[in-house]
């Protein structure tokens, strides 16, 4: 049986530590303040708001909401993020993706302060994580995904990495970061020829591609850390279930994350931590 890495634990040591970072900072007279921008009544946005005010209220950050319906027009968009961007007290701005077709997200994206930018939405913030410069801030599930492993001392450093997927949200970030923490990472995507084979020589994979139970025991073998970053609704099931198809990949490898309580659950407190290195800077 595989080691659950549980996120729910991951996210509780990070809070004490937020915790105590905050209060340093409020002692200071410095309210840590994140802004989170969403457009229209997307039920996934909703429901991740909903956990990133919980987690950042939980560790003394103020969250304030900044909300349009799904007519809101661009410039109304694009003016409510140079507020945001003109105003000192807010640290941090979260704008929540994708937009309604009728919005250009990569010029609102452009619009935003990249030094408020908490989830990578801008591109100096990813030229910052390609670069390793350490400017700017990584995207919060990217990160996520090195938090589990450095709280359960699984140190990437020599490691053969697989990510399946190659997105600017998760995978090619998350394969960045692994690289500057000196693990040999190899990106697999939907034109990867025999990506199994691939995955299979890996110590440590992570899986980012959005489909729910779609990658089997086919892709692992014995030894390896599997850290599963989908959250899908599984119809047939009626639960949220990854993007691995655990019950069949759960006891051939060492260790994995459970979904949900894995990778998400720690998703909303690297947020919070980087609302709190904003306000610090």
């Amino acid at each position: 049986m595989a080691m659950l890495l549980s996120g729910k634990d991951v996210a509780a040591a990070m809070k004490e530590r937020l915790g105590d970072q905050t209060d340093h900072l409020r002692s200071a007279g410095i309210q840590p303040t994140l802004a989170v921008l969403r457009v229209g009544e997307k039920e996934d946005q909703i429901a991740y708001e909903r956990g990133a005010t919980k987690r950042c209220e939980g560790i003394g950050i103020e969250v304030r909401h900044v909300l349009f319906p799904d007519t809101c027009t661009q410039e109304e968009l694009l003016d409510a993020i140079r507020t945001l961007n003109g105003d000192a007290n807010v640290h941090g701005v979260l704008m929540l993706s994708p937009l309604p077709a009728h919005l250009d997200l990569e010029e609102a994206a452009a619009t935003l302060d990249a030094r408020k930018d908490v989830d990578a939405a801008t591109t100096e913030s990813l030229a910052g994580v390609f670069a390793g410069s350490g400017d700017g801030f990584s995207p919060c599930t990217a990160q996520a995904c090195l938090e589990i492993l450095r709280h359960y001392g699984i140190d990437p450093a020599g490691k053969r990495v697989a990510v399946l997927g190659r997105s600017l949200v998760i995978g090619r970030p998350a394969a960045m970061l692994l690289l500057h923490a000196n693990a040999t990472p190899t990106i697999c995507h939907s034109r990867t020829a025999d990506a199994p084979s691939l995955t299979r020589a890996a110590d440590i994979v992570i899986v980012a591609i959005g489909r729910a139970e779609s990658i089997g025991a086919e892709y692992f073998s014995p030894g390896q850390t599997v850290i599963d970053v989908g959250t899908n609704w599984s119809d047939e099931k009626g639960k949220l279930v990854g993007d691995v198809a655990f019950d069949d990949v759960e006891p051939l490898v060492d260790a994995i994350t459970p979904v949900p309580g894995g990778v998400g659950a720690v998703t909303t407190s690297v947020l919070a931590s980087h609302v709190i290195e904003a306000a610090r800077r």
